[in-house]
């Protein structure tokens, strides 16, 4: 019988434009890396609020500049934010940013350190960030229909566990969720390396599945051919990969391609950061297979909710983002159970089939958007890693 999610509603917060968000943080949101001092300052100054330091935006240009936009923007612009001061050192780009992010319509101030000094900003800025964090205080929570929260998902320390319990779960999922109204996305360019034809005959449309291939053809050609020493061993699959028993990228990458299901098929395929404009379904984003590079990318986009599947156990968590881990593995279960939301390990004992794993997940997504802490929040993951392209001028 098909999932229905009709009149599934989670409390959470509608914003100025129309999405729906999961928490509500009032960001101090730096420019470049030289204000990131000054935003740290003003939010140990104003409790509840969050700086996100990070190490570029000083002398980047062409699409890798674009790119820091795109990401620093899309961040501020999450509907899990629900005001944003922004600080950089010059006027123009510290403006620019602050733009894109207002035209969501949330509260945004912007502050440059260039003519004012870091003391001055600090204090101004300090001044704003009290005014937004009491604001944002007294925001109610609605009921939201669970078919219209924007769900991401990438795997990390996969190993033999994952393609058989949590990647399948996350797929499940998205088979049910997606027809319903959702919008997902997966990612991890390189991971597909060996199911890249597969990947490709899961798009919607032939166009789409020509999008994919070219950006995944661009990958291998401009990222892992240009660069490589040997092969694509250094990294993938990991160390911790081959200790779980995936011995080549292809295995790797079969399971990697669980995570979107076994009905669905994407409708476009994005660059870094992009945001989805084709409105509600399964997206394809060109992204690292870095954890926390990938996760910042998504969020970046607009999702609001991330889904982690993990076999051999991975920390990562985000500053905006809620992420979601789901492991199948009995010994990560037993030596990294602070770390795991949505345990499925009774799908390989056969106590669980992926149905129910998927219905779990769907559960926890609900207790999430809800306002339950993941595990991730709950120990203070907030990892934010910005991808850039190549060298700075």
């Amino acid at each position: 019988m098909p999932y229905d999610a009709t009149n599934k509603t989670v409390m959470a917060w509608r914003r100025e434009n129309g999405r729906v968000g999961v928490r509500n943080h009032v960001l101090i949101l730096p420019v470049d890396d030289i204000s990131n001092a000054a935003c740290e300052a003003v939010s140990n100054n104003i409790k509840g609020t969050m700086a996100i330091p990070h190490a570029y935006g000083r002398l980047q240009f062409g699409e890798d500049l674009e790119l820091h936009f795109r990401t620093i923007i899309g961040t501020g612009a999450n509907p899990n934010v629900a005001a944003v001061v922004v600080i950089g050192i010059e006027p123009s780009w510290t403006k620019r940013i602050a733009d894109g992010i207002r035209e969501t319509g949330k509260p945004v101030a912007e502050f440059s350190i260039e003519q004012n000094g870091d003391i001055a900003t600090i204090a101004a800025a300090s001044w704003k960030a009290k005014e937004y964090v009491q604001w944002a205080s007294e925001l109610q929570k609605e009921p939201c229909p669970v078919s219209e929260l924007w769900v991401s998902t990438k795997c990390r320390e996969s190993d033999t566990t994952t393609g058989l319990s949590s990647c399948p779960t996350v797929g499940n999922m998205y088979d049910k969720l997606v027809p319903q109204g959702l919008t997902g996305v997966f990612g991890e360019t390189s991971e597909i390396t060996g199911a890249e034809h597969i990947c490709e005959k899961r798009a919607a449309t032939p166009e789409a599945g020509e999008k994919f291939m070219k950006i995944f053809k661009a990958y291998q050609d401009d990222v892992i051919f240009a660069h490589q020493t040997d092969d694509l061993s250094d990294s993938q699959p990991t160390k911790g990969n081959i200790l779980g028993g995936l011995s080549t990228i292809e295995e790797k990458a079969l399971g990697n391609l669980e995570k979107i299901g076994k009905e669905v098929s994407y409708i476009d395929a994005l660059g870094p950061a992009e945001e989805p404009a084709k409105g509600p379904g399964l997206y394809f984003m060109d992204t690292s297979s870095a954890a926390a590079e990938c996760v910042t990318l998504m969020a970046a986009a607009g999702y609001v909710i991330h889904t982690f599947p993990t076999g051999q156990g991975n920390v990562v968590g985000n500053p905006i983002v809620p992420v979601i881990k789901i492991s199948g593995n009995p010994r990560t279960l037993r030596t990294m159970s602070e770390h795991i939301d949505v345990d499925v390990t009774g799908v390989l004992t056969r106590e669980q089939t992926i149905d129910q794993a998927g219905d779990a997940l769907i559960e926890m997504i609900e207790r999430v958007a809800n306002g339950r802490l993941t595990c991730a929040e709950a120990l203070g993951h907030r990892e934010f890693s910005m991808t850039k392209l190549y060298r700075s001028a």
